[in-house]
């Protein structure tokens, strides 16, 4: 079984008194929006959460899902993921690994990784841009969840990748969609000035 672990536990502290993950994308806070569409795939949802947003959580009222706390979010990207890892059930042979800012990533993108691990449900499969610049989502195969348990810091699972280089399949999806991630108001402005009315949800 392949699970979907969106991380939502940063502190988006480059956003002064916003929160990137609270605005409005397709006519709902974006944390919303990538459930949604993580939820088109099929495959179970986890949503790792800080401790102290409320807000976040709140967002999520009403979607069939299984939060998970991050009490050490604040230590790093990696301490998220473990948290994630840490509480998908024995029978997840893969997790896909979804950053919940990166608001380019669409249903249909999430369908082609879905697609690709079904194919090579041994391999690291990692989204890349359409001229093939590494990005997210990545999926790992449960034998490396032992590995990503290990992780600290804010490198996220850069050393589980490149442990294991040989093993990563690149996995193209449109344009810049696997690389698109707003941490600043005006990342945001440039990104909604820039968006057509025809990009699917």
């Amino acid at each position: 079984m392949l699970a979907i672990l969106l991380l939502a536990a940063g502190r988006s502290s480059r956003m002064g008194d916003r929160d990137k993950l609270m605005e409005a994308v397709d006519g709902a806070p974006l944390l919303r929006t990538m459930v949604k569409r993580a939820q088109t795939t099929g495959a179970p949802v986890f949503v790792v959460l800080p401790p102290d947003r409320p807000d976040r959580a709140a967002a999520l009222d009403g979607l069939p899902l299984t939060p998970v706390q991050a009490h050490d979010a604040h230590l790093g990207m990696a301490h998220s993921l473990r948290a994630g890892v840490a509480a998908l059930p024995v029978s997840a042979t893969a997790a896909m690994i979804l950053p919940a800012d990166m608001p380019d990533i669409t249903a249909d993108d999430l369908a082609t990784m879905r697609t690709a691990q079904s194919k090579t449900p041994t391999a690291i499969l990692r989204a890349t841009s359409s001229e093939g610049k590494p990005g997210h989502p990545v999926v790992f195969p449960s034998a490396l969840f032992p590995d990503l348990l290990t992780l600290s810091g804010d490198s996220g699972a850069r050393a589980v990748l490149a442990a294991n280089k040989d093993q990563i399949i690149p996995v193209p999806l449109p344009a810049n969609h696997a690389l698109t991630d707003l941490d600043t108001p005006t990342d945001w402005a440039r990104w909604r000035a820039s968006r057509t009315d025809d990009i699917p949800t």
